[in-house]
């Protein structure tokens, strides 16, 4: 067994649009199962992700402005705040890409700041969809998202045309500079990439393939 913590590292997740009731309460049994300390689920089944993991260490994170990041900031706002009123501890928002292509920067970071200042306490990771950005782009995404108060940046929705890769993980951990974690999602579904996305500075895997990664990693 490798000498990182991985259940702890880990967050569980289902998002698919096919996903149902029994899949996201099957989601929180293994969760407890494997010792998976933060699951995602879709925004409608937080009441049911919150009541399922009760009385346990598990956090129910919820995206945001999923899985596209047009919505309007005011939506955004309206959707983590209802989110956290009925249980989630953790909001994954998705950049507005349009926006920062567009080089309206003070747009973004306020879209973002928004959020962050509306729901005090729990934790933010802004999603930058890294596939559909230049390198320039990922790193002032990642300055606007330290600017904007949230606590992480993450690579991927997994709903793009590609997802987290290695260079993404050390470019987004060298901008933020200690100032945000990194969360590397999307296209992880084995030990192996996992592996190299933690040694390249990931301090977060968001993956829907935990169950085959976590029995790789008990192998060694």
């Amino acid at each position: 067994m490798s000498t990182w913590n991985l259940p702890a590292l880990i967050d569980h997740t289902v998002l698919r649009p096919d996903a149902t009731k029994a899949d996201v309460l099957r989601l929180c049994q293994e969760a407890r199962n494997c010792g998976f300390t933060v699951i995602f689920v879709p925004p409608c089944y937080v009441d049911e992700a919150v009541e399922a993991v009760a009385g346990t260490a598990i956090r129910v994170g919820i995206p945001i402005g999923f899985p596209l990041g047009g919505h309007t900031t005011k939506t955004k706002v309206a959707e983590a705040v209802e989110a956290v009123i009925r249980g989630a501890h953790m909001l994954d928002m998705v950049l507005n890409v349009s926006r920062l292509k567009s080089g309206a920067h003070d747009s973004v970071r306020a879209d973002i700041a928004e959020v962050v200042q509306a729901t005090p306490g729990v934790e933010h990771k802004v999603i930058l969809e890294t596939c559909y950005l230049t390198q320039e782009e990922k790193r002032t995404a990642c300055h606007l998202v330290v600017e904007a108060g949230a606590d992480y940046v993450k690579t991927s929705t997994g709903f793009g045309p590609a997802g987290a890769t290695v260079e993404d993980v050390r470019l987004l951990k060298e901008t933020v500079a200690g100032e945000a974690k990194v969360k590397a999602s999307g296209g992880i579904r084995d030990w192996k990439t996992t592996l190299a996305m933690l040694e390249a500075g990931a301090d977060r895997i968001g993956t829907s393939a935990s169950l085959k990664i976590f029995d790789e990693w008990r192998v060694g």
